[in-house]
């Protein structure tokens, strides 16, 4: 479902992503994991066609990123770490224009659904700019939420939310993955990750499940055969701090 061969991307003469590749079956959790200016906000935002790679090749969602980008764009949803949310709309509308945009069926009937399960119903009339800053992470989940995509991208989403909602968030995504949804979320937080990436200076360190990661940590003489992953993360690329 996701595949990335040899990603470089470069800002003028900063090398953000340095040959990252990696493979995502359908119905998985990859989490991504690094210290801040790792390359992984990046690496997202060339996964969702927002910007274009440097080179290397990208396939998501059987869609080329070379070619046509409305199509991936009806097949993925990308919550960056901030949600641009439209000012002059209320909760409601939100959920309204994404529904019309995709042409979701009954989409009135399911964004009742969604903003209940996430505790914004009493929100429904109120503007954007009244929401707090983990409502407004919430309000841009419900709207990923809302078409049903085959592959989400997440940045920082339990940012901002409470253990309530962090903990609604987390189930719901268990639930997309049943349906085959592939999923990549750039947190520390990661009882939901099947695999697991490590980026650090734009490039993948490791990859694997937690089990793997481990092994691979202590085959570098870190004897840290049965860390946690900051201490993995740690032992594989040194002193540095597990953040998006």
């Amino acid at each position: 479902m996701i595949d990335v061969c040899g990603l470089r991307k470069l800002y003028d003469d900063d090398l953000a992503v340095d040959g990252v590749s990696f493979s995502i079956a359908p119905g998985q959790i990859c989490g991504l994991v690094g210290p801040n200016g790792a390359g992984k906000t990046t690496t997202m935002r060339c996964l969702a066609g927002l910007i274009p790679a440097t080179s290397g090749s990208l396939r998501v969602a059987d869609c080329d990123l070379t070619g046509d980008l409305i199509e991936l764009k009806r097949r993925l949803a990308y919550v960056p770490d901030d949600p641009p949310l439209f000012d002059d709309l209320s909760v409601g509308e939100h959920l309204d224009f994404i529904g019309r945009l995709y042409r979701v069926r009954n989409h009135r009937n399911r964004a009742v659904e969604l903003l209940e399960q996430f505790d914004l119903l009493h929100k429904i009339d109120a503007g954007a700019t009244t929401l707090s800053r983990g409502m407004r992470q919430k309000l841009a989940i419900c709207c990923a939420y809302l078409f049903d995509p085959q592959v989400l991208l997440l940045d920082e989403p339990l940012t901002g939310l409470d253990a309530g909602s962090a903990r609604q968030v987390k189930a719901v995504l268990r639930e997309h993955v049943a349906r085959g949804v592939t999923i990549i979320m750039t947190t520390h937080i990661l009882d939901v990750a099947e695999r697991i990436g490590i980026i650090a200076n734009g490039r993948l360190v490791s990859e694997g499940t937690l089990e793997e990661l481990r092994n691979a940590a202590h085959e570098a003489g870190s004897g840290l055969a049965a860390a946690s992953l900051e201490d993995i993360f740690l032992g594989l690329v040194g002193d540095g701090e597990v953040a998006a």
